[in-house]
């Protein structure tokens, strides 16, 4: 949960997708995906 935490941080800093997903060992569609996951999380409350 952490790690997903730090992620979307870094992306939110203005960080780059494919350059956070590279440096977590992730593929940009995972990432996309948990990015999403968060927004509508985050913003539908």
């Amino acid at each position: 949960m952490e790690e997903r935490l730090r992620f979307v941080a870094r992306l939110l800093e203005g960080e780059g997708m494919s350059d956070v997903c590279r440096a977590l060992g992730i593929s940009r569609k995972t990432g996309y995906k948990t990015f999403n996951r968060y927004r509508t999380t985050v913003w539908r409350h």
